[in-house]
């Protein structure tokens, strides 16, 4: 049988109740006890430094994330060189997001890999897909990225949209659900 990290990356339903579920629960903790240092850093380093003992990864130096940053999880989130994450984004991280170098995020993005059932009986349990934001991608301002959309290499989600489905290379998509609006040539 898989460990539970493998299975919630894998997208099986994962129940709260299992025993392996505290592990998650865990690490849980130890991120929400960090979150109040990392949104109260006085410099971006301090955020990057922080943001590095959530992620267990370092943070390149090239990359600046304005704080606030709400994360639940951490573990499962990766982030490129010369990134830009603004002020109040929120990353829900249990399935992977991976951020590629020189990606933008305007404030309050939602990077959301978790979901629930739809079978009511199985509603508590999660589900997870993971994000993958491509090199030199521009997510606008208040824009969620639902769980297993992939942003394509260069392109741009509108501030607000909703994106639901993977967005091809050097494509600008906007609206509730993100459609393409144009091709950027």
């Amino acid at each position: 049988m898989m460990h539970i990290f493998e299975r919630l990356k894998a997208g099986e339903i994962v129940r709260l109740n299992e025993p392996q579920f505290e592990e998650i629960n865990q690490i849980v903790g130890k991120t929400l006890a960090l979150m109040p240092l990392l949104n109260s850093a006085k410099d971006i380093n301090e955020v990057r430094k922080i943001l590095s003992e959530i992620t267990g990864t370092v943070i390149d130096p090239s990359t600046a994330i304005f704080a606030p940053l709400y994360i639940n999880f951490g573990r499962f989130t990766t982030i490129g060189k010369n990134v830009f994450i603004n002020h109040a984004c929120s990353f829900l991280d249990l399935g992977g997001i991976t951020i590629e170098d020189d990606v933008l995020i305007g404030p309050k993005v939602n990077l959301i890999t978790e979901n629930h059932p739809l079978e009511p009986s199985e509603r508590r349990n999660l589900t997870c897909k993971p994000i993958l934001i491509k090199r030199n991608a521009w997510i606008g301002a208040a824009a969620t990225i639902l769980p297993g959309v992939t942003i394509g290499k260069n392109s741009v989600v509108a501030a607000g949209a909703v994106v639901s489905r993977d967005v091809p290379d050097d494509t600008i998509v906007g609206g509730i659900p993100a459609k393409i609006i144009k091709q950027i040539a």
